[in-house]
């Protein structure tokens, strides 16, 4: 079943007295609890495309379904994880997790049951009183995950999660989304600079061109993760296998050229 349907979908920008196309008659199909990346260079329209369908920004042509249903704005279906973290910082880890909650209406027993479950699943229980500013980058983008999972969306859209954590930390989140991503399955699109974390996260990696932003090409990781159980290795293990370099240079083949190009200011 496709979750997610762009159907000729264009974006004008209003830019200095006339218009910025920042994306152009793309189509794309994404499939119920699939995980798909979008790769590019700066100004193709990732987060672009992300926007349209978190519904925080309409397409100026054709239009995006979510389950069916024409994207018409937020919705309770949908969650989006931002790369600098969005926490409120005078809330706690509890009070961050439980906040969507809270505007869902549940009681606040089974509140508690939810932010304890997401507590215990991403290895921060004993900071639930911790307020963002006590923690580290990465523990803090882990409260902001959980607080996307607990309001249990269809659709989780991850926009950079992971940029502005060190390498190491980098690192330790991409298994612990993958680990994640294995208990509580959800359909997942993830806009990255990095191609090593697209081809080591996703199950296809959407490459978009620019000027205007456009699909140049899609690859397939599906088969080749399943087949070598890519999930139960180490990283450090998995992006030294051939099959995985071959896809991180088929990918950089395509993206080299539009890198060296230079972009259009649409600021």
């Amino acid at each position: 079943m496709n979750h997610i349907v762009f159907d000729h979908v264009s974006k004008i920008f209003p830019h200095r007295g006339g218009n910025f196309t920042a994306l152009k008659d793309v189509n794309l199909t994404i499939g119920e609890r699939e995980f798909v990346a979008i790769v590019g260079p700066s100004g193709c329209g990732k987060t672009t495309l992300l926007r349209i369908v978190a519904g925080l920004e309409a397409p100026s042509a054709g239009d995006v379904r979510v389950g069916g249903r024409p994207v018409a704005g937020p919705g309770p279906d949908r969650a989006m994880v931002f790369q600098q973290f969005a926490l409120f910082p005078w809330k706690t880890v509890r009070e961050n997790i439980a906040f969507g909650l809270k505007c869902k209406n549940m009681s606040w027993r089974e509140r508690n049951r939810v932010v304890q479950r997401y507590l215990d699943l991403l290895g921060m229980t004993g900071t639930e009183e911790n307020y963002p500013h006590q923690l580290s980058g990465g523990m803090q983008q882990r409260v902001a995950i959980a607080r996307s999972y607990a309001i249990d969306p269809d659709v989780l859209l991850m926009d950079e999660p992971f940029g502005a954590l060190d390498a190491q930390t980098r690192t330790v989140m991409q298994e612990e989304l993958i680990r994640i991503s294995r208990v509580h399955p959800r359909t997942v699109l993830f806009v990255t600079h990095s191609v090593e974390e697209a081809v080591y996260l996703a199950d296809r990696v959407v490459v978009l061109a620019r000027n205007p932003g456009h699909v140049a090409e899609i690859i397939e990781v599906r088969a080749v993760r399943h087949a070598e159980k890519w999930e139960g290795q180490a990283s450090e293990d998995v992006i030294q296998k051939p099959s995985f370099v071959h896809m991180r240079a088929q990918i950089w083949k395509v993206l080299r050229p539009q890198i060296e190009q230079r972009p259009v200011d649409a600021s």
